[in-house]
């Protein structure tokens, strides 16, 4: 089939590459306009551009409406459009354009975690299962008719950047799969189900602030769907934030307040509601991650603490050295 790949970040990229080696063709790429990036925010290609001009394949940003992108579209007789985290909405008219439709691949198990968050929000309720699937694009968010599956396990200490990248290649895997069957003919799309619907709406740097007034699994688990992005956070007392990598709960340590800092020589332990949790790589404000004993090191060297050093949100307690 001639092929129109939608696609924008490095999580689209293995669907790409596993769509040119085919035997499929992909005569055009459609991806998001350059956008800013970094403190100095210079316009920079999304990572799909980036390796679809490398292969020398024509790149459209423009956004995809009206009649002027269907002729478009109707002049390359494209056949199927994959789309992998593309980014925006369809419209009717778009949606129709092509004879085998718009084949999205989402990492969920649908109906489960619609939306643009799916491997994060399913780390962060806990799933211990997860997958993708291929379907048809409507005009609903993540609601057309499944044509492919696959399902991946979650492990006990998966980032949601760690999970991502399985999907990612496996759910290549799958694109083509069922690229292949719709071009034999032998598949047939089949409506999601109503039960078991979850939303999964992008989570916002304000989600992922950590209040160490509850249980030690909810942290660590919502730290873990956080990582890379938006990046877990909480609140030092001086004001200024202090960004959280993965965190170890320690069910034999219960003896510490929420948000009371217990430092060591290798390790500093935080509590919560329920047990401690022992912090990994730190970040405090305008300077680069380090391991926690060092930034506690630092930290009681150069300031007395007289509260919970993060509980309530904004206070805390004095870190207290072995």
């Amino acid at each position: 089939m001639r092929l129109l790949f939608a696609g924008t970040p490095e999580a689209a990229i293995p669907s790409l590459a596993a769509l040119i080696a085919s035997n499929h063709e992909v005569v055009a790429v459609l991806t998001r306009p350059d956008a800013p990036v970094g403190r100095r925010r210079r316009l920079t290609p999304s990572p799909v551009r980036v390796v679809a001009e490398a292969a020398g394949i024509p790149v459209c940003t423009d956004v995809p409406r009206g009649d002027e992108f269907v002729t478009w579209l109707r002049g390359l007789a494209i056949d199927a459009a994959p789309v992998v985290a593309y980014g925006h909405l369809l419209r009717p008219e778009v949606l129709a354009a092509l004879p085998f439709g718009w084949v999205n691949l989402h990492f969920s198990l649908l109906p489960a975690w619609r939306g643009a968050a799916p491997v994060q929000r399913a780390i962060i309720a806990g799933d211990e299962v997860t997958g993708a699937t291929t379907f048809l694009l409507d005009e609903g968010m993540d609601t057309g008719p499944t044509l492919g599956v696959m399902t991946e396990s979650i492990r006990e200490r998966d980032t949601s950047g760690d999970l991502l990248v399985r999907l990612a290649a496996a759910g290549a895997e799958l694109l083509v799969k069922t690229l292949d069957a719709l071009e034999a003919g032998a598949l047939s799309p089949a409506p999601q189900p109503s039960e078991g619907v979850s939303l999964a709406p992008k989570l916002l740097p304000d989600d992922a602030f950590i209040d160490f007034q509850i249980p030690a699994v909810a942290i660590d688990r919502l730290i873990r769907g956080c990582t890379p992005a938006p990046g877990a956070w909480t609140m030092h007392p001086e004001g200024w934030r202090l960004g959280l990598g993965p965190v170890t709960p320690q069910p034999d340590v219960v003896d510490l307040a929420p948000g009371e800092v217990w430092a060591g020589k290798r390790s500093v332990l935080v509590g919560t509601i329920t047990c401690a949790v022992e912090l990994g790589l730190v970040q405090p404000f305008g300077r680069k991650p380090m391991p926690a004993a060092d930034w506690a090191r630092g930290a009681v060297k150069a300031t007395h603490y007289t509260r919970n050093l993060f509980a309530n949100h904004r206070l805390g307690q004095a870190l207290r050295p072995d």
